[in-house]
Order: C-alpha cells, then structure tokens, then sequence
C-alpha cells in the first residue's frame, strides 16, 4: 500500500483528492494549517466528511483512522513537517497547500511568500532528507500572466506575472527544477485553470455569485462580463493526480533539447502540465448556468476590469492527454448543477 501525503488536505482540491484516493489502494497522511483566509467552519465540514472530529484536532498531532490520518501542521514549521516526513515515509508527496487568490495578494503579500515560497521549500527539504518517488505540486494557470498566445501551452513564455500569486506559483516551478537537478526529486507541477466544483472556496466566483443570487443581492462581475475561463470539474483535476501520482518524470528526456530548451520538459527529473477543460467558456455563459440551475436570474453589477486579473484563459491538454491517457471532460452545466446541490445542502 503506497503511502501519500497530502498538503491543503482540509483545502477544496486536498478534500476531493484523499476523498477519491480513499477508494483505491493508498495509505493517506493529510496535512492543513487550518488557516482563516475563509471560513475554517467550511474547512471543519471537509474534514468532518472524512471522518474526523474538530473537537480532537489540536496543533502537530497526528489523528489516525483506517486508512487515512489528518495532522494540523503549518508548512512554514520547517523541524515538524521534517519529523513527520521521517516518521511517515511518504512513496508520494501533493503539495496543495498554498495562499490562495489574486485579489487578496494585492493586499496581503507578505502571505503569499511565507506559505508558497518557504512553505515549498520546506516540502522539498523534506523530500531532499527523506526521499520520496515523486512529488507533485500545484502551479496555476496565472503564470501565464501577460502571454496571450491562445491556448495556453506549457512552453508558453511565463515570464510576465500579473500579481503577487502568479509570481510566487512561478517560483514554485523554478524551485521544484532546481531540486531535481540537485538531489534527484522527481517533480511534477500541475497548472490548474479555474477549478470549481462542490465543497468549492467562499472566495471562487461560483460561490459568489451562487451565494448572492440564493440570498437575492446583488454582485459585481469585472471587465462588463466580457471575460472567459477554461472552468475546470474538481474531479477530473483529482483523477488527472491520482494517475499522475505513479509516472513520476525520468531523467534524459530525449524530448529536451539543450540548445532549445522549453519550460516543460527537462533533462532531469522533471515536468510541467496544465489541467484544463480544454474548453473556455464566457463569464455571462457561466452565470447563465447557475441561473438555470438555482431558477432564478441574479442581480449584475458590471465593474471594469481588477487589477492583476486576465480575460481569458485556455488550456492546450494535449502533453497532460498523451502522458495520463485522460483528459477533463465533465461539461459545465453538469459540474455547476453538482455545486448548487452541495452548497443548497450546506446552507440550509
């Protein structure tokens, strides 16, 4: 039985990840800090799903049920997380614990740099003093800041991030290759496009504006609504890791070419993929979608454009395809219609 850690465990993705892998053949650590970026109740009700009790979740100490355990531990917690990973003995490592959000990183960087960058770190420090065989992180689909070469495709330039959370995400990259050149880490990042799904985070669109057209008020919708997202189901995004998690990169690609080189591939152990729908869908589409799926029109405030924030985005998920064999496909009106039950069912 393969023995997986999970970071953001208590996260949306981290949730439906281990909730996913409970049904197959691992052994899962799950780790949160439980921090209050939103509302940690919604954090306890992932948890409580997954059958731990609030009341018994206290700082570094590891719960143990069947065949998944959960610890209260900040990434940030350098000699801790070290222990753990020595107690454990993870074969796989997901790193979904980050800062998350765009907007909130105009305001609060300093956040972004202590969870992202040295929380990282430490998850491959730790993967340096006690190997594991792969280790995949979450990137996002913001590094592609400025670029408008559309679709997005992994070897698109990403040098041109538009906000603090972009930027960091980018680092994570640059830091995961260089921990694979120097102590043979396999590493995978993985840039999600605008996940969305049941259990999703107070701060997603969907749950905004979800959230006010149930309550009847009104929310605002940037650019005048001309905006489009390559939406992604939380599913296929946890069923593309669980297949990833295996097929960790080998060194010599013989795809790198040195004299050429691209930001997806490398000569040692590592890779990039996006993970995308494959298919961007307009802003006014998507709140047509919940519109039709709660019954009732919502109240628009059109804004202009937020600063740090893009029009569209659009994944190229040939690379992710030939490499898993999957590729997302749940269409939008049957993902919007699953978060609109959860969320009726969590706010009654």
């Amino acid at each position: 039985m393969k023995k997986v850690l999970i970071t953001g465990m208590a996260g949306f993705i981290g949730y439906h990840l281990a909730k996913l892998l409970r049904e197959f053949d691992f052994q899962i650590v799950g780790l949160d800090n439980i921090n209050d970026y939103y509302d940690v109740n919604l954090k306890y009700a992932r948890l409580k799903d997954l059958g731990f009790d609030q009341s018994k979740i206290t700082y570094n100490k590891l719960i143990e049920l069947d065949s998944i355990s959960f610890i209260k531990l900040d990434l940030t917690d350098l000699q801790n997380i070290k222990t753990l990973f020595k107690e454990q003995q993870f074969d796989y490592v997901v790193n979904l614990a980050a800062q998350a959000g765009v907007r909130y990183s105009l305001k609060n960087p300093h956040s972004y740099v202590d969870s992202n960058i040295t929380g990282f770190l430490n998850i491959l420090e730790s993967c340096r003093a006690y190997p594991v065989e792969h280790l995949v992180f979450a990137s996002s689909s913001s590094v592609y800041g400025l670029s408008e070469e559309i679709p997005f495709h992994e070897d698109n330039c990403t040098d041109h991030p538009l906000a603090m959370y972009a930027a960091s995400k980018k680092a994570n990259e640059m830091m995961a290759h260089s921990y694979a050149n120097l102590y043979d880490i396999p590493c995978t990042g993985l840039r999600f496009f605008t996940v969305y799904g049941p259990w999703g985070r107070p701060d997603m669109a969907l749950h905004i504006f979800t959230k006010a057209m149930v309550e009847d008020k009104e929310f605002e919708v940037f650019n005048n609504g001309n905006m489009s997202r390559d939406f992604t189901y939380v599913a296929d995004i946890v069923e593309s890791i669980k297949r990833l998690m295996p097929l960790p990169p080998k060194e010599n690609n013989p795809e790198f070419n040195p004299k050429k080189p691209t930001p997806s591939k490398s000569s040692k152990a590592y890779q990039l993929f996006n993970i995308g729908n494959n298919s961007p869908v307009a802003l006014m589409d998507f709140i047509t979608a919940i519109e039709k799926a709660l019954g009732k029109k919502g109240k628009i405030v059109f804004k202009p454009m937020q600063p740090g924030d893009v029009q569209s985005t659009y994944a190229n998920v040939e690379s992710l395809f030939n490499y898993i064999d999957f590729k997302p496909q749940t269409k939008l009106e049957d993902g919007v219609n699953e978060f609109v039950k959860k969320y009726l069912e969590l706010n009654e």
